[in-house]
């Protein structure tokens, strides 16, 4: 029987139909994407567009690039191991399974602070309710639905709903805005300012942290492993990229085009919430609400995604947890990330773009991890023979985000106090 989305068991059986396995792809597909898309990157890329301009789209062209090696590496090594992250990470270098464990719970109740926060700013661009208020009530939503038995295929749908309107919503305002597109192409490769701290920030949103292994995690919890499957996971896998790679770069077109137009964009106030900004200059009042809408639907998946995914490192803590547990730890995750969210007083865009920086300090860690495996420990692979090319690929991507981080490990801790 299918799991739902929101299970935390064990690995189910490999022998899958053909039509269970195109839904678990489907799902996983979704899964990391709405979580790449989530309100932090939506908002990072409102409050950098702003900031750099065109040349913004070198950090894009990298954290697409950067995702390629990090998802194909991730999805390809937790597939042929048929392992959760942290246990294999205790498998190839004991110990370092709990470290990652810690790191990616305590990264992901930052993250839920802020997806929180994305779900208050979503409601006050529908109907202008006060963003802690609108937080608190999509939280204990979100609550609801974990507790629900028939949430996971509810779940699995709206993630699927949420992703399509959030792409056609987005495509609408960049044909609206009018950005210089060939601006944009030219500083994609050649940018005038190179800024690592913002390419850290915005690696992390969208594949940093938690949002590394929600995908991967999502096909072990469906079965959908095994060297049987490899096939399909890689196909799952580039289908997830291309779609968040798109996504990323029209989203960034439309801010860029309300940039350019000469509209001034709120990145630092209290109150501020920089996308709505950029929507409502492009489409008016009606975009405004409609943007609303979608950011609120990709913080509330995002909030679920990022419960699920930290939730399902505790079984490294305790193997033996039962269901009942797992649901009430992830109802006491989400609650502690309401109260958080609550007494904090940073604004909840600052925030967004705050925690993106620090799942982006905590990828390097986790992606060290893999390709010691990968590269050292076959045996755990049943000896696959794993592509040397991508091997390449993984440790130059590890290098890159390890600099990375130490030259944007200031600046990221420092939105905290601005």
């Amino acid at each position: 029987m299918e799991q739902s989305a929101i299970s935390m068991t064990t690995v189910a059986p490999a022998r899958m139909s053909a039509k269970s396995r195109r839904a678990a792809l489907v799902a996983a597909i979704f899964l990391m994407a709405t979580s790449a898309i989530g309100p932090g990157f939506i908002t990072q890329t409102a409050t950098f567009t702003t900031k750099l301009g065109a040349a913004f789209a070198f950090a894009i062209l990298a954290s697409i690039l950067i995702d390629f090696v990090v998802q194909l590496n991730i999805w390809r090594i937790v597939t042929l191991t048929k392992m959760r992250a942290s246990d294999l990470a205790n498998a190839a270098f004991p110990g370092s399974g709990y470290l990652l464990a810690i790191l990616v719970i305590v990264g992901g109740l930052f993250f839920n602070i802020g997806n929180i926060g994305g779900t208050g700013l979503g409601i006050n661009a529908m109907i202008g309710l006060d963003p802690k208020l609108g937080g608190a009530i999509s939280a204990l939503l979100s609550i609801g639905i974990f507790l629900s038995k028939r949430a996971g295929m509810a779940v699995d749908r709206f993630i699927v709903l949420a992703g399509i309107l959030m792409i056609a919503l987005t495509v609408y305002v960049a044909f609206a805005s009018a950005p210089p597109v060939g601006d944009a192409l030219f500083q994609t490769f050649l940018p005038s300012t190179i800024d690592f701290a913002t390419i850290t920030t915005i690696v992390g949103g969208t594949v940093g942290g938690y949002i590394t292994y929600s995908g991967a995690h999502r096909l072990l919890d469906k079965g959908t492993v095994g060297i049987e499957n490899l096939g399909a996971v890689n196909r799952a896998a580039l289908t997830g990229i291309a779609v968040t790679g798109l996504m990323r770069y029209v989203l960034f077109l439309a801010v860029l085009g309300v940039v350019a137009g000469g509209a001034v964009i709120d990145v630092s106030g209290a109150g501020a919430n920089p996308a709505a900004q950029a929507f409502q200059a492009a489409t008016g009042n009606i975009g405004l609400r409609i943007f609303g809408v979608i950011f609120w639907a990709a913080a509330i998946t995002s909030v679920i995604g990022a419960a699920y995914t930290s939730v399902s490192f505790v079984t490294i803590f305790k193997r033996d947890i039962t269901e009942r547990a797992r649901s009430i730890a992830t109802v006491i995750f989400i609650a502690v990330s309401l109260f958080f969210y609550v007494i904090i007083t940073t604004p909840p865009a600052q925030m967004l773009v705050f925690v993106g920086g620090l799942n982006g300090l905590i990828l390097p860690i986790g992606l060290s991890i893999f390709i010691y495996a990968a590269w050292a420990r076959s045996d755990l692979m049943r000896g696959y023979r794993y592509p040397r090319w991508l091997l390449v690929l993984g440790v130059l991507v590890c290098a890159l985000t390890w600099y990375m981080g130490y030259k944007s490990i200031g600046p990221i801790f420092a939105l905290l106090a601005a």
